[in-house]
C-alpha cells in the first residue's frame, strides 16, 4: 500500500444500534440466506454456489433457489479484505478505505438524464418598474459526453469532492451500447485526476475499459497497484433476486481482481419491509450474498459493501430520500459493514427539490450530517443531485462542496493539548486585566492557520440573497482553469488501441 492518499476525515462514529442488535440483524440475514434463499438467474453463479456447499434447488426454467449455509458465508467473509485501495491518476488523490477506521470520503454519483444549467436574468416589478432584481433561471438540458467531461473537470477543482462517479448519462446520437462504456470512462479519466468509478453498460466492453485504465496507469501490473478505476454492480434485484447480467459482471470483475462495489438498493414499503429491522436484515442479506460470490470466484477479491436503502413514498412509490427512515436504514448498514470488517459505500446528499435553494440545502444537510457522522468510508450521491437522482446541476455541486467542507469542519476531532490550554489561559488573563475586555486581537492567528472557519463565501454583504449567482461565478472561474487531461502521448495510444472513442473527445489534437 502506498502512503500517498487523500487525507479524508476520521470521525467518532455515531451508532444507532447496539452490539446485540447488530448481532441480531446478522442472525436474521443469515436466516434469510439459509432458510428462505435467493432466486438466481445466472448459471455460472449457481454452479459456484453449489461447488462451495450451498443448497441449490431448481425453481423454474430460468432460475434456481440458492440457500447459503452460515458456515459458507463465514468462510467467504473471512477472505474478504478489510482494506481496499482506490487509486487515482494523481496518486495523491488515491483513497484508502479501511473498514476499521471511520475515515470518510465524499463523492458524486447517479447517472441523471437531466443537466440543469443556471442563468441569471434581471426581472422588473410589475407594480414598480424601478425595482429590478437579478434572479436565477434554470434550464434543463440533456446529458451529453461533453457535459460529462465538464462535470469531471469541475470535480477536479472541488476540494471536498474525493472521488468521481459519473453524475450525468451520455445521450449523444452517436453513443451506442457498444461505445457507451469506453467514452464514459475516458471522458471521466481524461478530465479528473481523482478516482473514477462507474457501472458497466456492456460486459463485452470490460476489456476495452481496462485497456484505457492500464494505459493511463502504466500497464496491467501498475493498474493493480494503482487501480485508477473501480466498478459498481447491483447484483441483487430486491427482493432477493440475483439477476443474470449484473451477476455475470460481478463474476468477471472478481476474476480481474480490481475493486468494485456490491450494491443493493431496496425500497422500503415496496421491494423491502418498511420497518427498520426488516429493511436492514434484507439489504444486508442481499449484499452479503454478492460478497460471498466474489470470494467464491476469487478469494481476496477487493469488494465494498454497497448499501443504498431508500424509502417509498406511499402516494406514488417514488424514492423518498429525506424521510428520517432513510438515515436510519443507512446508519444501520454502516454498522453492519463495520461488523463484517468490509469498507462501506453509503448514500447522502439527495432530496426532492428540483432546483437549488433553501429546500435543497436543508434536505441535503439532513442526510449529509448523520451519514458522515456514522463513519461510512465512501459516501456517494453527495454532489449536485436534485429531484432525487434525476437531475445534476453543476452550480448545486459547487454549493454542496462548500457545505460538505463545513460538515467536515464540524466533525473535525477536537484539539486539546497542554500548549492550547496554556495559550488560552494566558489570553484569559490578559483580557481580564484589560480595559476593553475583548479577545479580537487573538483571533488572527487562528484564522491564518485555518484552525478557525472564516466565512461563508457565497454570502452577500448588503443583505441581498445572491448565493446562487455568486456560486455560478465561482463555478465559471473553476471551469476556466486549464483541464488536467492525460498527456498527448497517452491519449494517442488510447485512441490507437481502443475502438469506439469519439474523436471530439481528443483534447490534444
Amino acid at each position: 500500500m502506498t502512503d500517498s492518499y487523500r487525507e479524508g476525515m476520521i470521525v467518532r462514529p455515531y451508532e444507532r444500534i447496539t452490539g446485540d442488535e447488530v448481532r441480531s440483524l446478522d442472525r436474521a440475514s443469515r436466516s434469510i440466506l439459509e432458510d428462505i434463499g435467493l432466486q438466481c438467474f445466472n448459471e455460472e453463479a449457481t454452479e459456484l454456489f453449489s461447488k462451495n456447499g450451498c443448497r441449490v434447488e431448481k425453481h423454474d426454467e430460468r432460475s434456481y433457489i440458492i440457500k447459503i449455509p452460515g458456515s459458507v458465508l463465514t468462510d467467504a467473509l473471512s477472505s474478504t479484505p478489510s482494506v481496499v485501495k482506490l487509486g487515482a491518476r494523481d496518486p495523491g488523490n488515491s483513497l484508502l478505505l479501511d473498514a476499521e477506521i471511520p475515515r470518510i470520503y465524499f463523492g458524486s454519483g447517479s447517472e441523471t438524464n437531466i443537466w440543469l444549467d443556471t442563468e441569471i436574468e434581471t426581472f422588473v416589478s410589475e407594480k414598480d418598474p424601478s425595482i429590478k432584481k437579478r434572479l436565477p433561471v434554470f434550464v434543463e438540458k440533456r446529458g451529453t459526453i461533453q457535459r460529462l467531461a465538464t462535470a469531471a473537470r469541475l470535480a477536479e477543482e472541488l476540494d471536498n469532492l474525493d472521488f468521481f462517479i459519473r453524475p450525468v448519462n451520455i445521450q449523444d446520437e452517436d453513443i451506442t451500447e457498444d461505445n457507451h462504456d469506453v467514452n464514459k470512462f475516458f471522458a471521466s479519466l481524461s478530465n479528473t485526476t481523482k478516482h473514477v468509478q462507474a457501472g458497466l453498460t456492456s460486459l463485452a466492453q470490460l476489456d476495452n475499459v481496462l485497456r484505457i485504465a492500464e494505459l493511463i496507469a502504466g500497464g496491467k501490473e501498475a493498474l493493480k497497484e494503482n487501480p485508477v478505476i473501480s466498478f459498481i454492480t447491483c447484483t441483487v434485484k430486491s427482493p432477493l433476486q440475483m439477476v443474470d447480467d449484473a451477476t455475470q459482471k460481478l463474476i468477471e470483475f472478481s476474476k480481474r481482481g480490481l475493486p468494485f462495489v456490491v450494491s443493493s438498493s431496496p425500497q422500503g414499503g415496496s421491494t423491502a419491509p418498511i420497518t427498520e429491522t426488516g429493511m436492514v436484515a434484507q439489504i444486508n442479506a442481499e449484499i452479503l450474498s454478492g460478497v460471498a460470490l466474489t470470494q467464491m470466484v476469487n478469494p481476496g477479491s477487493p469488494v465494498i459493501y454497497g448499501s443504498v436503502p431508500v424509502r417509498a413514498r406511499m402516494d406514488n412509490l417514488h424514492d423518498m430520500y429525506c424521510a428520517p427512515e432513510f438515515n436510519q436504514y443507512n446508519i444501520d448498514c454502516v454498522q453492519m459493514a463495520r461488523y463484517y470488517k468490509i469498507p462501506c459505500y453509503s448514500t447522502s446528499g439527495v432530496g426532492d427539490s428540483k432546483v437549488p435553494g433553501i429546500q435543497a440545502t436543508i434536505e441535503k444537510f439532513f442526510t449529509h450530517i448523520p451519514i458522515a457522522m456514522s463513519g461510512a468510508q465512501y459516501i456517494h450521491y453527495a454532489f449536485g443531485l436534485l429531484d432525487r437522482t434525476n437531475t445534476f446541476c453543476p452550480v448545486q455541486a459547487v454549493l454542496d462542496n462548500q457545505h460538505i467542507g463545513m460538515i467536515k469542519r464540524f466533525l473535525k476531532q477536537p484539539k486539546f493539548d497542554k500548549k492550547d490550554f496554556d495559550e488560552s489561559m494566558e489570553q484569559i488573563r490578559k483580557v481580564s486585566a484589560s480595559s476593553q475586555k475583548l479577545y479580537a486581537r487573538f483571533v488572527r492567528k487562528g484564522l491564518r492557520s485555518g484552525e478557525i472557519y472564516s466565512h461563508y463565501p457565497f454570502e452577500d454583504k448588503d443583505g441581498q440573497d445572491r448565493v446562487i449567482e455568486t456560486a455560478l461565478g465561482h463555478m465559471n472561474e473553476l471551469l476556466s482553469r486549464p483541464a488536467k487531461t492525460v498527456s498527448s502521448e497517452i491519449e494517442d495510444e488510447i485512441f490507437g488501441k481502443v475502438p469506439g472513442l469519439l474523436p471530439r473527445l481528443k483534447r490534444n489534437k
